[in-house]
């Protein structure tokens, strides 16, 4: 008898393990929502004047095996992430891809750098509608105020030498890890120091923060994992972003590697709310997360070049409503503190 109940007491030990291992994933965010709302440290951004509450450094994994992490307490924007990862993947720069599939998430940057030509007398004034409208159906135009230098996609794919090559640096982590699976030294860096703030010469520095900037590549027990570190994250409206694209990101590395993914782990350094932001943050941690959607391929596919987005499919994503929040362009150049770099 005493050993009948010596049994029991350990399958029921055993099943409440198994139910404390089965925490949905999601909760991991809503974690780092609820620190940033407790005891977020107060902080103000020298370009705009809009506080934010921050936490230095945290880590969250997502086991791609339990479905894809495409957030279900509210609802992400699916194909903004899709246009906008392969518009890195393919080593573009210019905006004008991202407007003619109606994608406008980085419409603010190369406005605002026109409207400061604009403040010099060097063009006519435009709203932000009919600039995007120009964009679109001239090309000539989007080619000299929709270019981006020194973004992710350049990064990426055409890193620039210092003897002018390209260097694709994507391509070669795919290449480094076909030929080696055991492979250490399969990283990706967007962050140029010869580009960034002060460090860079006048006339040449980038124009906008580089956030999400380093992510390593790495195979473990025969699946294809990433880690990204970012080192300044905007917890509520871009971190559920660049979970999803990030972990799409290893899933297609692990396709064209002809393997399964695994594991992606997403390191932070400052993870911040907006002041604005509070209210909505509320809303959201309030919610239960809902069951993971999947994600499939339509088309095979053996090479970045031969990558195409309408090949994934998203299966079966039920989120809750989209909760809505003003996106504040902070961070990067700053005259103030930054000289003429830009």
């Amino acid at each position: 008898m005493r050993k009948k109940k010596q049994m029991a007491a350990r399958k029921s030990a055993s099943r409440e393990r198994n139910c404390m291992k089965k925490r949905h994933p999601e909760y991991q965010y809503l974690d780092l929502l609820k620190q940033v709302l407790e005891r977020g440290d107060e902080q103000v951004d020298k370009g705009t004047g809009v506080k934010t509450y921050s936490i230095f450094g945290a880590q969250i994994r997502f086991d791609l095996s339990d479905g894809f992490p495409l957030l279900t307490t509210k609802r992400v924007y699916w194909k903004g992430v899709l246009h906008e990862l392969y518009w890195f993947m393919s080593g573009q720069s210019n905006i004008k891809y991202l407007v003619d599939n109606d994608v406008h998430i980085w419409d603010d940057y190369p406005y605002k750098i026109y409207n400061e030509r604009v403040e010099k007398g060097e063009f006519p004034p435009m709203t932000k509608d009919e600039f995007i409208a120009k964009i679109k159906d001239d090309a000539a135009f989007a080619k000299s105020h929709g270019e981006l230098p020194h973004i992710y996609g350049e990064s990426w794919r055409r890193w620039v030498a210092d003897d002018g090559r390209a260097v694709d640096q994507l391509g070669w982590v795919i290449d480094e890890l076909r030929k080696d699976p055991d492979a250490h030294n399969t990283l990706v860096t967007s962050w140029n120091p010869e580009y960034m703030y002060s460090m860079a010469r006048p006339g040449e520095g980038a124009r906008f923060p580089i956030c999400h900037n380093m992510y390593q590549v790495n195979i473990k027990h025969g699946k294809v994992c990433l880690q990204l570190y970012q080192r300044s994250a905007d917890i509520f409206l871009g971190v559920p972003f660049n979970i999803a694209s990030y972990a799409l990101l290893t899933c297609l590395i692990a396709k064209i590697l002809g393997r399964e993914p695994g594991e992606f782990v997403h390191t932070f350094g400052d993870f911040h709310m907006y002041e604005n932001h509070r209210e909505q943050i509320k809303e959201q941690v309030a919610r239960d997360p809902r069951p993971f959607p999947t994600i499939s391929f339509t088309q095979d596919f053996s090479s970045l070049d031969s990558f195409k987005p309408a090949y994934v499919q998203l299966n079966e994503y039920d989120p809750h409503a989209t909760i809505k929040a003003e996106l504040t362009v902070a961070g990067g150049y700053n005259k103030k503190l930054h000289g003429a770099a830009a």
